[in-house]
C-alpha cells in the first residue's frame, strides 16, 4: 500500500511523560513544520518503533544522567523523510526509507567522530533522551545520524535493530572474538540476547547460550546456539560455562546484557586467559567486582561497549535484510505504549514489541 508522504498534518498522537517517574500518556501534540525545521534536520514520518528497556529507565530517571523533560520517548524509529530543512548538506531525499536510532546527532568533526566512535562525541544528542523521539508519529531528527534502511527490509523488522541488533552486533566486534571461538551470551533468550545469538552464528562464532526455561532454551538452540546451560538449575555456573568449551578453559568472549551485576563477575571467572568480557547491559546502581590478580595473570578483558557508530548500523541492518538476523516480536498499536512501559518495569514483558504509531 503506497504511503501519502505528501500531506503533512498540524498535529498527531505521541506518547509522552511529563515528569520523571511518569505516567506516560498518549497525547495530541503539534508537528514541527518544514518551514520550522534547522539546518541539518529532517521531519520523518514514523510507521513503526521499537521499545527498548532504556526507554523505561529514561522515563524512570535511574540513570546518573539527566535528560529532557517532558519527553517524547524511543529511539527504534523506521519510516520515510517527508521534508528536509533548507540549505541542509544532505545526500538523504524526500521518500527515503531512514532510521532514528538511539544516537540521533554528532558533530561527526572532533576526535571521536573521526575514529568512528561518534556515541562518545560530546556534542552528541540522543533521541529519545536529549530530544523527542520516535514515540510519535512525525518526528524531528538530524541528518547527521539517520540510518538509510535496505529497501527490502520491513520497518517493522528493521525498527528493533536499530538498537537493540546495532547494540549486540557492535558488542560482538569489540570482543574481537574471531570465527570459530566461543562465545557466552548470558540472557541469550531474551530482547538483545536473541539477537546477539543470530549475529554471533553469522560471524562464525560458537554460542553457549545462558537463560532460564525451556521456551528460552527452546529458541536459543533454534536460532544457532551449540551449548545451553540454565542458571537457575547449574550448581556450578563458572565450571559448567568453562567444561562447555572442549578444552575446558572456558569462551574466548562473554557478551553480558543481562541486567544483574552478578552476571558480570560470573563472566569474569568463567572466561579463558586472554578473553574478553563484554559489558552492555546496564544494571541500576551495579558494581563489577572482580579480583586484580588473576585479571592481570590471565591477561583478561573487561571493555564496555555503548551502542555502535553510523558503520555499524548500516552493517546491522544489511546483515538482516539478507535473512541473516531476524528479530522476534509483537506488533500492537500506539494506545499500547503506557502499558508496555507498565510490563517492562514489572518484568513480565517477553520478546520485543513493535508499535505501530498508525493504529
Amino acid at each position: 500500500m503506497a504511503v501519502d508522504l505528501s500531506h503533512i498534518p498540524a498535529t498527531q498522537k505521541a506518547a509522552c511523560f511529563e515528569q520523571k517517574g511518569g505516567p506516560v500518556t498518549i497525547q495530541e501534540v503539534p508537528v514541527v513544520q518544514p518551514k520550522d525545521l534547522k539546518i541539518g534536520q529532517a521531519l520523518v514520518k514514523i510507521e513503526y518503533t521499537g521499545v527498548c528497556h532504556t526507554d523505561l529507565h529514561v522515563m524512570l530517571g535511574d540513570w546518573p544522567l539527566v535528560n529532557k523533560c517532558p519527553l517524547i520517548g524511543g529511539h527504534e524509529g523506521a519510516g520515510y523523510v517527508v521534508a528536509l530543512a533548507e540549505g541542509s548538506d544532505t545526500s538523504f531525499k524526500i521518500g527515503d526509507r531512514v532510521g532514528i536510532k538511539w544516537i540521533g546527532h554528532s558533530c561527526n568533526k572532533c576526535s571521536f567522530c573521526r575514529q568512528g566512535f561518534e556515541p562518545l562525541c560530546k556534542s552528541g544528542l540522543c533521541s529519545g533522551f536529549d530530544v523527542d523521539g520516535s514515540f510519535q508519529q512525525y518526528a524531528v531528527s538530524f541528518t547527521s545520524q539517520l540510518t538509510p534502511i535496505p529497501d527490502n527490509l520491513p520497518l517493522e523488522d528493521a525498527a528493533p535493530i536499530l538498537c537493540a541488533g546495532v547494540t549486540v552486533y557492535k558488542a560482538l566486534l569489540e570482543s574481537n572474538a574471531r570465527a570459530g571461538e566461543w562465545v557466552a551470551l548470558p540472557g541469550a533468550g531474551g530482547g538483545l540476547g536473541h539477537l546477539a545469538v543470530q549475529y554471533a552464528k553469522w560471524m562464525g562464532l560458537r554460542v553457549i547460550a545462558i537463560d532460564t526455561g525451556a521456551e528460552k532454551k527452546a529458541l536459543c538452540m533454534k536460532l544457532g546456539a551449540e551449548k545451553w546451560i540454565d542458571f537457575k538449575e547449574t550448581k556450578d555456573i563458572v565450571k559448567e560455562i568453562q567444561a562447555a568449551v572442549p578444552d575446558g578453559l572456558g569462551p574466548q568472549a562473554a557478551i553480558v546484557s543481562a541486567s544483574t551485576g552478578a552476571a558480570y563477575a560470573q563472566a569474569m571467572e568463567y572466561i579463558r586467559p586472554h578473553g574478553t568480557v563484554v559489558a552492555v547491559g546496564l544494571p541500576p546502581d551495579a558494581v563489577i567486582k572482580t579480583g586484580v590478580f588473576f585479571t592481570v595473570f590471565h591477561s583478561k578483558r573487561l571493555v564496555g561497549s555503548y551502542v555502535g557508530n553510523r558503520q555499524d548500523a548500516v552493517e546491522a541492518l544489511d546483515i538482516a535484510a539478507h535473512g541473516n538476523v531476524k528479530t522476534i516480536y509483537e506488533i500492537r498499536p500506539m494506545a499500547e505504549i503506557p502499558n508496555v512501559y507498565d510490563q517492562l518495569h514489572a518484568g513480565t514483558l517477553t520478546g520485543r514489541v513493535v508499535i505501530d504509531v498508525n493504529k
